[in-house]
């Protein structure tokens, strides 16, 4: 880009640089050492997600700063800002759960109000834990302004033994500790080791499936989610996307011309090859929202159907983020994709080029231990699937990644819980019995509100050595962490009368995650004797506040549990204000 030449006539930030009306503004702008040069270029929003809940966040603030190197260096000036985190795993088993999902449309929101407000031209987001990664996508695709999105890395893992550990076994070593199959000093090392420096969680949980999503869909460079936090190498990712943006900007590539239906398409199949989070069934919908795209859970699960599980991640699998980094990362599991003609080619990428070009640069290829070559994958189809029936009409969600075929239909009585506290009390006193089915309700987006997820009882389920031998399900969240055959996201949810609230002891429940069906051994007829019966929503604490205006606002699941009209309902895009 020409140094001094881009014109900004058209651009948001003429609004508060350019002409004898704004000299007010721009005192502002030499107050704080800007120069008239950098007065009048592009501004480029810096938005990270910056604070000290968790390490998943703190290396953000000095990879800003490589970021708005490579802004300056292809002449932007760059307005460095934050927003807020709730970080899952300090919020995990509490009533803070209920702050994490709202979290990621305040993000949004805050990022688009920032924007809005100081007239920035392009944007540059740097996110770190679960809800901020599509938070900041989502911003990207609301305000449609050139935008790259880089994930802060995640964390190294921890040594125990000889073997890699995460946070994950953490969790279900809480559950052995119940079960008395675990000292109080052997748990102390546990939780001293596990998480040994900066960085999200290591796994294939929520925020590293939503880094390789970045990726996959065209908003990230590729290989950029790879490198550990620690690795001051990321900082070239963060100068190469700072330089990125300023040519997105000059050529007037926007998100909308980046993430599409094919490109959503691009990143579910990543999700599903890798055993990723089922939580992307939350949040590729809801992105897609913000394009004014119609791609709904249903969607979501038709493209996991038919996508081979290939990449031995954990929790199903193996490996951590670090691992599958060195063995070439993103890149090269879009590769395999793309050898059995499940990737979308044509799809544009912040680089300037198709993600057909950008795979035609790779020349790694599967290692046969991280990534194995999808011609031979390790199951035929993808590591999450999509469920549906009578108790679930708006559908449900479950990861299978790393469970044989036999454990994936179940068949049981129901043992109802009203609440997570409830069932993980029941889980902690073995107040349970082997082959029944957990319900856990009224933990949905309205009903929770915030729809938590259930670690906490997931991973002391299986720290007791019973993951195999019960199933869960739940009209709330699980963790990316969660194995077991757990279903999430049943929807209808309890608080707006779904079958799940509908549910008594006993009731027989079939899951069965080959054929894709969740149902409940009731006639419709009975059903709907309940639902007359039904006594109504159960009456939360939450009647003010942040989390009251989210349950007034939140819609279903199916579609992303989003909390406003959406791209196909503006009436001006900001980019062009």
């Amino acid at each position: 880009m020409s140094k001094g030449k881009l014109d900004k006539s058209n651009l948001p930030s003429r609004h508060v640089t350019e002409g004898p009306s704004r000299a007010p503004h721009r005192s502002y702008f030499y107050a704080m050492g800007l120069n008239d040069e950098e007065i009048h270029q592009p501004f480029v929003g810096v938005a990270t997600c910056w604070n000290e809940a968790a390490p998943c966040n703190i290396s953000l603030n000095r990879q800003a700063q490589a970021v708005k190197v490579g802004v300056k260096n292809a002449h932007g000036t760059p307005r460095e800002f934050t927003t807020i985190t709730v970080t899952d795993g300090i919020a995990m088993g509490h009533e803070g759960m209920r702050s994490s999902l709202a979290s990621r449309d305040a993000i949004t929101d805050t990022v688009e109000l920032t924007m809005r407000g100081h007239c920035y031209d392009a944007l540059v987001g740097l996110a770190g834990c679960d809800k901020s990664l599509p938070g900041m996508m989502m911003a990207m695709l609301r305000l449609n302004v050139p935008s790259v999105f880089i994930y802060g890395g995640s964390i190294l893992p921890g040594r125990l033994d000889g073997k890699d550990i995460t946070v994950q076994d953490v969790f279900e070593a809480v559950g052995q500790h119940q079960a008395g199959n675990l000292s109080d000093e052997a748990l102390a090392i546990i939780e001293r080791v596990a998480c040994p420096s900066a960085g999200a969680c290591g796994g294939q949980f929520t925020a590293n499936t939503m880094a390789c999503v970045s990726e996959a869909i065209g908003l990230a460079l590729p290989n950029s989610s790879g490198a550990p936090a620690p690795y001051e190498s990321r900082d070239q990712y963060g100068v190469a996307s700072g330089e990125a943006v300023m040519k997105l900007l000059e050529l007037g590539i926007r998100p909308r011309d980046i993430v599409t239906r094919k490109s959503l398409e691009n990143a579910a199949r990543v999700v599903a090859c890798t055993g990723g989070s089922t939580n992307a069934g939350l949040h590729l919908p809801a992105i897609a929202h913000e394009a004014g795209l119609d791609f709904d859970l249903f969607d979501v699960c038709e493209i996991f159907k038919d996508t081979p599980y290939f990449v031995d991640m954990k929790p199903g699998g193996q490996y951590v983020a670090k691992d599958l980094y060195e063995v070439g990362g993103v890149p090269v599991v879009m590769k395999e994709l793309r050898k059995i003609g499940l990737i979308h080619e044509d799809c544009m990428t912040v680089t300037g080029r198709s993600m057909g070009e950008e795979l035609d640069l790779i020349t790694r290829e599967a290692d046969g231990k991280v990534i194995y070559p999808a011609a031979t994958p390790i199951t035929a189809t993808g590591g999450v699937v999509g469920l549906r029936g009578n108790l679930a009409p708006e559908g449900a969600i479950v990861k299978v990644a790393g469970m044989a075929s036999e454990e994936q239909v179940f068949t049981g009585p129901a043992r109802v819980f009203e609440c997570e506290e409830d069932a993980f009390e029941a889980v902690k006193t073995r107040a349970y019995a082997e082959g029944e089915v957990i319900v856990i309700r009224n933990e949905g987006p309205k009903g929770g509100p915030g729809m938590r997820e259930m670690l906490s009882t997931t991973s002391a389920l299986s720290g007791q050595g019973m993951g195999k031998k019960v199933a869960l399900i739940t009209d709330g969240r699980f963790s990316g962490a969660t194995r077991g055959f757990c279903v999430g996201h049943v929807g209808p949810e309890a608080a707006v009368g779904g079958p799940i609230g509908l549910l008594q002891d006993g009731d027989m429940i079939t899951i069965n995650a080959i054929t894709g069906e969740l149902s409940v051994a009731l006639t419709d007829a009975e059903l709907a004797t309940r639902r007359a019966a039904w006594a109504g929503p159960r009456e939360t604490i939450y009647a003010t506040g942040a989390l009251w205006k989210y349950a007034q606002l939140v819609g279903p699941a199916v579609n992303g549990a989003v909390t406003h009209p959406g791209g196909a309902k503006e009436k001006h895009v900001y980019a062009d204000l």
